[in-house]
């Protein structure tokens, strides 16, 4: 059989991410109707589902069956969506625009939005407990516990409140790195993480490994983000173009400029497909995930 390409894996996984989560949600027509048919509306039919795509890849690694890493990629990408949905409240960002439609607030209203992103999240946590995703009961209860830390205070909500109380402000590289490893990057490293526990138990080598290269893929995938923020047009993104800028927020763009922030991406991707050469053709998916994230145009 000939193994399939990259553009062919893709979109397999993210034909099979859709479906999953679909049948993940709680359907529309089950009481509260309207919450639950805000809750798929936020999370299906859109989005590029990076990082259940991560969450494979990294599995091809530990040989982890793909009903195991749909599991894990439907909560994490559940996350995901939940935070998109916070994330453009008036309170927060104030978008109208997000995957090419209407965001949640502005298709419902702000209490909904509010209680979509809230079900999301306990729904996320329901579903990976629900079935095994791994070979061992504390084995998963770790897992759990990572996504737990990766998404809260010291991770994904610790970052969006650091990049709250950033704007207007010049932050130094490293203090941009700290709000993007925990806002951006906790949940991008959680999925190669969790995807990889997936299967059998790696080395403590391997998994350090992996881990740094969850981290640099993460700061790569902001990089890269901040870069099509000021060059792409709202239609190619999916969401408002250019509200970085309009919203006086720090950036990799604005702290280092587009010649060197692109420069910084390149590098970050050759740090993470040096590590991951270690791993030989089982980090195949990975690394050209790696390549995707570096060049893609939305």
């Amino acid at each position: 059989m000939t193994a399939a390409t990259f553009s062919q894996w893709m979109s397999d996984i993210q034909q099979r991410t859709e479906t999953a989560l679909d049948c993940a949600l709680p359907a529309a027509d089950i009481a509260p109707a309207r919450l639950h048919e805000a809750m798929r509306y936020a999370a299906l039919g859109g989005g590029k589902r990076v990082r259940p795509l991560l969450v494979h890849a990294a599995g091809q690694l530990s040989g982890a069956t793909p009903e195991r890493l749909d599991r894990v990629a439907c909560a994490i990408e559940m996350i995901h969506a939940y935070s998109l949905v916070h994330d453009d409240m008036p309170c927060m960002d104030d978008d109208v625009l997000r995957r090419g439609k209407p965001t949640v607030h502005v298709e419902y209203d702000e209490a909904t939005a509010l209680l979509v992103g809230d079900a999301l999240q306990t729904q996320a946590f329901l579903h990976i407990a629900d079935a095994p995703v791994c070979d061992s009961p504390q084995g998963q209860i770790a897992m759990i516990r990572q996504l737990a830390l990766a998404s809260g205070s010291r991770g994904m909500c610790g970052g969006q409140a650091i990049d709250l109380a950033a704007v207007g402000l010049q932050l130094s590289l490293a203090e941009l790195e700290f709000m993007h490893i925990h806002k951006t990057g906790a949940l991008i490293r959680a999925s190669i993480n969790l995807g990889v526990q997936c299967g059998r138990r790696l080395g403590d080598n391997e998994m350090a490994s992996l881990d740094h290269v969850g981290k640099v893929i993460g700061l790569l995938f902001q990089v890269v983000d901040d870069i099509l923020d000021t060059e792409a047009d709202t239609a190619t993104l999916g969401k408002t173009a250019g509200k970085d800028a309009a919203s006086d927020k720090p950036t990799y763009v604005s702290l280092l400029g587009v010649n060197r922030a692109r420069e910084l991406a390149e590098e970050m991707c050759a740090d993470a497909l040096g590590r991951l050469a270690a791993f030989g053709d089982a980090s195949q998916r990975l690394a050209e995930l790696t390549r995707y994230i570096v060049r893609r145009q939305f």
